[in-house]
Parts: structure tokens; sequence; C-alpha cells
């Protein structure tokens, strides 16, 4: 059984409010339902939401129950306190560990191959047949992401943060950094460094977009991950964040496990200004036009 796993306990600061929930589609439907109609047409089986717990009811009550009928759905809380035995969640932390961390939480409802991605990110139906294609066939300590050019993922309304990746000749992930500030002006592509200089980037790199398949042993991973977290940063437990690229970094530096990099040329899009938010309806308006999704995605009032 092969599993899409959605982080969605995350609020966009810079967008205003929850965009996860937020509806884009005629009939209200949230961006991650095409997602999750897209990974259901080329072969996943199952969907597990990473959520907060005070969002069941909601995503229950939309998302959970338009989607039901078509494959099983489970919910997992990103909890703070579903770390690693031994270590002590200090006094006044709220919020939970990071991206990594939210997939950790997800361990004990999946045992297969499985992907993950964001909820408030628009991948296109290409991206999950790669997904499937990679996933069925392999085996413990492969893992796959899906690459996409640069160009393909800025947005008009502002800068942007992407991971930028370096491959070798068999297509395999080296390494990945986070370029932070990345936009598009006069039709050049720079990054703006802290110090105020910039560096042009060439609109075909490759860039990660958290959409990435890996096998139940990553869960492992994560974990050996997370003591060594806890201990590096004993001294700021009350800020930092292990995020998802932290252990897949390491595993590939190491030698441990191999990421295969797999081209698209699928469009991204998504929600991270509040002035997205006309562009996404407007873009998710033409697929329907095209006939790509139906009007009303899973057939429901």
């Amino acid at each position: 059984m092969k599993t899409l796993l959605i982080m969605a306990a995350g609020m966009g600061s810079r967008y205003g409010g929850n965009k996860q929930t937020d509806g884009f589609g005629p009939c209200g439907e949230f961006i991650m339902d095409y997602s999750l109609y897209d990974a259901h047409r080329e072969g996943f089986d199952k969907a597990v939401f990473v959520i907060k717990k005070d969002d069941l009811e909601l995503f229950e009550g939309s998302v959970g129950k338009r989607i039901s009928g078509s494959m099983p759905v489970e919910y997992v809380f990103q909890d703070i306190n579903d770390i690693p035995e031994g270590i002590k969640v200090p006094e006044g932390r709220i919020k939970p560990w990071g991206t990594a961390h939210a997939v950790y939480c997800a361990r004990k409802k999946i045992d297969g191959p499985f992907a993950v991605i964001n909820a408030d990110d628009f991948y296109g139906r290409g991206a999950f047949k790669n997904l499937n294609d990679f996933l069925c066939g392999a085996k413990e300590h492969e893992y796959c992401m899906i690459g996409y050019k640069l160009i393909n993922t800025l947005t008009e309304n502002g800068s942007v943060s992407r991971g930028v990746c370096a491959v070798d000749a068999n297509g395999h992930l080296t390494a990945i950094k986070e370029d932070r500030f990345i936009e598009s002006q006069n039709e050049t592509i720079f990054n703006t460094f802290e110090d105020g200089s910039r560096k042009e980037l060439d609109p075909k790199t490759i860039v990660s977009m958290n959409c990435w398949g890996f096998m139940p042993d990553f869960f492992d991973v994560i974990g050996r991950g997370l003591n060594g977290f806890f201990e590096g940063n004993k001294d700021n437990l009350s800020k930092c964040e292990y995020y998802l690229l932290e252990p897949v970094a390491k595993e590939i530096g190491s030698k441990a496990a191999s990421v295969k990099v797999i081209p698209t040329n699928e469009k991204w899009f998504g929600v991270t200004y509040r002035q997205d938010r006309d562009n996404v309806k407007d873009q998710i308006a033409t697929l329907i036009e095209k006939g790509v999704y139906p009007a009303n995605l899973w057939g429901k009032a």
C-alpha cells in the first residue's frame, strides 16, 4: 500500500491565515484536494494528514469527507511531546519541531512506501505518476525527490525560498541548499543575500518543492536525527526546528541512502502571499476548462 502523507499543520504567516483550508476550486476545494485526486488516479491507496489537534473537526468535515469514498483517510497530530524517549520539552515551548518532526509523527500510520507533500502546494499530476512509478520498485534506503525547474515555481508577488539542488551524473541528489530571497526582475532571476549582494540563477535550476518519496525505514532515520538535533540544540530548544532537508542531507552525505531526483516539467503554484490567491483560483479554473479536472472534483455537493 502506498500512502500520501500531507503536511497540513502549519500556518501561513505571510498569507495571513490558514491557507491549507482556503477554498480555491469552484466547489470550495482546497489545493490539497487536487493533489489527493491526482495521487489516487496515479496509484496511491491511502491518505494521512498531519494536522493540529484543534483542526480535526475541520478536516473531517471538509477534505476528509470529500475523499473518504475514494481512499482511506487517517489523521495524525503533530504533538510537541511525540519525541524520542529521554528528551524533555523545555518550559514555554509551544510550536512543534518542524517538518521532519511532522513526518516522524506519522510513523505509526504508515508501513509501506509513502510520498510527502505540503498541503498548500499544487504539484501537477505528472509528479504523482513519477512518485508512484519510483516507489513501486524502490528498496530500503532508496528515496526520490521531484525536481522542479526554478522558473516554474515563482510568484509575481514577492520573493520565495527554494531548496537549490546539486545532482550528479546518475541523477542522484548530492547536496541541497536554501536560497531564501529568490525573485524574478525584468525576466532575470536573482537570489539576494543578507548583505544585499545578488546572484543570478539559471531558470532551469532544479529546486525542491517538498515533494518526496520515501521507504518506511526513513522514520528510523528521522528518529536518530531527532536525538542528534536535541543534543546539538540543547541550549536553544525554545526556538529551533528540525527540517526535513536535514535528515535527507545527512543520509546522502554519509551515502547511507540515495535520493533519485526525478525532473518534471509540471508548473508548481501555491499561495505564499495573500495576493497569490486569485492567481491560484485562475490556474485551477483554466485546468478545469481544459478538462484536466471536473468542476466538482469529488462529485459531491
